[in-house]
């Protein structure tokens, strides 16, 4: 279980500094990514992607109030997004994810946050 506890350790240190090739390499090649938001689910390329236009739109990222939960088949982690636009408008939003894990890798996420506050943030004088 020490080895899900690095992985998600590893994932999102790799989102805060905006590496997407750490995060793609975090992910098994058929990983599926879902979104309560929109009931949606994505591939790898697809999270990846819109995680790299999140990383070009803000100068900083850091998970806050983090609690971490290990298990044999994954991890999930519940915590606060605190990102700061380019513009210099902040966003906060908690959020949970739930991963399996198989090969060390993330092959289901499933993300649960209400997006109001990601609304409100790209509508901010500041967010630019």
């Amino acid at each position: 279980m020490t080895e899900h506890a690095e992985l998600a350790r590893r994932f999102f240190g790799a989102i805060e500094r905006g590496d997407a090739a750490v995060v793609a390499d975090c992910y098994a090649p058929d990983a599926t990514i879902w979104h309560n938001y929109d009931d949606a689910t994505q591939t790898r390329d697809e999270n990846v992607a819109v995680l790299s236009g999140f990383v070009v739109r803000t100068r900083d990222r850091r998970y806050t109030e983090v609690d971490l939960t290990v298990w044999d088949g994954g991890f999930a982690q519940q915590h606060v997004l605190v990102a700061t636009s380019r513009g210099g408008a902040v966003l906060r939003l908690p959020a949970a994810l739930f991963c399996e894990v198989r090969d060390g890798r993330i092959v289901r996420l499933r993300e649960y946050f209400d997006p109001a506050p990601v609304d409100a943030w790209r509508k901010d004088p500041h967010f630019a």
